[in-house]
């Protein structure tokens, strides 16, 4: 008899206390799993993550958190074969199973790289520069982000049983806070072995990661003002998620990614024999059986220029035919089953409402010739392509197929086709395949609020492109209204979702040792020069003050002739001197910048590696022959890095002149030995 499932909660693996409901192979129709909940202290898995899981995160620091995910997505590299041979039960093909596999491990890397690279190695995030207060500089603010005290409860949907908990648990993991995943039915089994991976790898912190396998029961009903929910799904579940009494009375954080009538446009300028008219049929077909159009992100209503529609129609049932539709192991197959027989069933309901408004131009949702499987057992469909004469029907604005099922449809202008794509009511991502850059502008400019991604292809970028569908863990990726309003990855955005964000008020002196960062104000050392220091004895506030130095004509005129910068404003006295900006021949930017580092810098070998770049360069007062340049140069950060010899420090830097007066502040970047 197959087992159930068993949810890893509480610090360990647990099995339901009945036998649950069968899960099947989308294939065969064989029982893979059992599926149930019952018995799982849900409460009791919530207040494990809070005191076992946040405390043990919170401990490290990003880029210590950012190497666990990365040493965690190389283990589950390691793991693929065993996640494909599962993934094929759900009826992938292995070019799906690659998407959703391969896709997930690479969340988990693009953010260990974004971690290490845009975040400090520190447990705290400083955001935005600091807030003046008062105008004697004693008072001032700093916004810092620190991670929620909760849990981030992942309620995910069956079409992406690795990718989908990987791109959650990726930057709620980076920020700090534990995860707690409930996976759909359907293929919980998939992400069952994806957790039992995790678990057995012992990369991770215990409690930073748990499993409910079965029905969400009373989960929501636990949750405080500190946990976090992301749903994909359903906009119906997920309208009645966002309205339970525990979220809405306690402000929970709801993050939904729902249904979603995704358009894709094509250009007018995109006739037949044009590479955007290939593209776009290509681009259609591919959306339309990849994961046999089970994605949120698919295209469900293609938007062609009225004059097009036959010539697209025919061109896409030309590919679609070429289509074989089968068991996902086979190797002529290119499209699997849907992910189970209801699942099926429900397409075909959402079919019948679709043809009240549209014809079938290619496919039959009651017959199907399957390759290498028994199509009474599998839940097979042929991908479906319809035709809507009449773009102004409501159902084809409404009724999304989840399965291999597009609609096509004309439009009369660039506006036109905006405001069909707003019929939608609120899209994760739209396409506009076109060369026409006037055109492009138009419809990504009007249909923008109404999508949270859009992408314009055509034959510049089609070759790198990585397609309509595919959400990347650098972008957002979400959608106003119907596709739920939320976001999620972003990079950075999606760590700082997780993290409350706080204004902290207080003097120079306490925000610099509240933040770990140098705040102007706060108390500087002038002892050692500052680059004589190693990393581990450098201090935030070590500070050098050199100068001045003079700058004359003379050098003003060489630094012109060796650099070629012969800039009126710099050779000219009469043009000069008729600029409103200046009144008279000034000292190049760069000539400020130079003197000012042949005044601060330590020649001797050191401890100092590198200078590898500016940050936030202001030139803000004017450098006249004669002035006298005076540089103060102030360990502002120091970050050091968990796998080299060597850590990076962000100097406050502040050139004055005689006066007094700020002739240019900016950062200066090093890369600094430990020893």
């Amino acid at each position: 008899m197959v087992t159930p499932l068993r949810s890893y909660v509480s610090g360990g693996w647990q099995a339901p206390s009945d036998e649950g409901v069968p899960l099947t192979d989308a294939a065969t129709g064989e029982e893979v799993a059992r599926l149930s909940a019952s018995g799982i202290d849900r409460a009791a898995a919530l207040a494990y993550g809070r005191r076992v899981g946040g405390p043990a995160l919170r401990e490290l620091t990003f880029h210590q958190r950012a190497a666990m995910l990365k040493a965690l997505a190389l283990h589950l590299r390691e793991h693929r074969d065993e996640l494909y041979a599962l993934s094929a039960r759900t009826g992938a093909t292995p070019a799906d199973s690659r998407i959703d596999v391969d896709g997930g491990i690479g969340v988990l890397l693009s953010y260990a790289s974004k971690g290490k690279r845009e975040l400090p190695n520190d447990t705290v995030l400083v955001e935005g520069p600091v807030e003046p207060l008062g105008k004697g500089g004693t008072f001032a603010a700093q916004h810092v982000c620190t991670p929620l005290r909760g849990v981030a409860v992942q309620i995910n949907a069956f079409n992406f049983p690795v990718w989908g908990p990987l791109e959650k648990l990726a930057p709620a993991f980076l920020a700090g806070m534990p995860s707690l995943i409930k996976p759909a039915g359907q293929t919980a089994y998939l992400t069952a072995r994806l957790v039992e991976l995790v678990v057995e790898s012992g990369l991770l912190p215990e409690g930073s990661v748990q499993l409910l396998c079965g029905e969400a029961g009373d989960l929501l009903d636990h949750l405080t003002e500190q946990d976090l929910v992301a749903f994909t799904g359903s906009a119906s579940t997920a309208e009645r998620l966002r309205h339970h009494p525990a979220v809405t009375g306690r402000s929970v954080r709801f993050n939904a990614e729902a249904d979603s009538l995704n358009c894709a446009v094509l250009g007018p300028d995109a006739r037949p024999g044009t590479p955007e008219f290939d593209l776009y049929v290509g681009q259609l077909v591919t959306e339309m059986t990849v994961k046999a159009g089970q994605k949120c992100t698919a295209i469900r209503r293609a938007l062609v220029p009225a004059g097009l529609l036959d010539a697209v129609a025919e061109a896409a049932r030309e590919r679609l035919a070429a289509i074989t539709v089968g068991h996902p192991a086979h190797p002529d197959v290119r499209m699997g089953p849907l992910a189970g027989l209801e699942q099926r069933e429900e397409v075909r309901r959402s079919l019948k409402a679709l043809l009240a408004a549209a014809a079938i131009v290619h496919g039959d949702p009651d017959r199907v010739e399957v390759v290498g499987a028994d199509a009474g057992r599998g839940a097979f469909l042929p991908p479906i392509l319809l035709r809507a004469d009449d773009p102004e029907r409501g159902e084809v604005h409404e009724v999304e197929a989840f399965g291999p099922v597009a609609t096509l449809m004309p439009y009369r202008s660039a506006d036109h086709a905006v405001e069909l794509a707003a019929r939608g009511r609120g899209s994760l991502v739209g396409s506009v395949v076109t060369a026409d850059p006037a055109f492009a502008r138009q419809v990504v400019l009007g249909a923008a609020p109404w999508h949270g991604r859009l992408l314009v292809l055509n034959a510049e970028d089609a070759r790198e492109s990585t397609g309509h569908g595919s959400p990347l863990p650098m972008l957002v990726h979400g959608g106003p209204g119907r596709a739920g309003g939320g976001e999620e990855m972003g990079g950075v955005r999606g760590v700082l979702h997780h993290m409350q964000r706080t204004a902290v008020q207080a003097g120079p002196s306490m925000l610099t040792a509240l933040t770990g960062r140098w705040v102007p104000g706060a108390p500087r050392d002038e002892g050692v020069h500052p680059f004589r220091k190693p990393l581990r004895e450098l201090k935030v506030g070590d500070t050098v003050v050199a100068g001045p130095r003079t700058v004359t004509l003379e050098d003003i005129e060489h630094f012109a002739r060796f650099t070629g910068d012969t800039f009126y404003a710099h050779m000219d006295e009469e043009a000069a001197r008729a600029n409103p900006f200046f009144g008279g021949r000034v000292a190049h930017g760069y000539l400020v910048l130079s003197f000012a580092a042949g005044l601060f810098v330590s020649p001797e070998p050191g401890p100092v590696l590198a200078n590898y770049g500016l940050e936030n360069l202001r030139f803000l007062t004017p450098t006249f022959p004669g002035d006298e340049l005076t540089v103060r140069l102030t360990a502002k950060q120091i970050t050091p890095r968990e796998d080299a010899d060597h850590g990076e420090v962000r100097w406050d830097t502040e050139v004055t002149n005689q006066k007094g007066e700020v002739v240019a502040r900016y950062d200066v970047l090093t890369l600094v030995a430990k020893r």
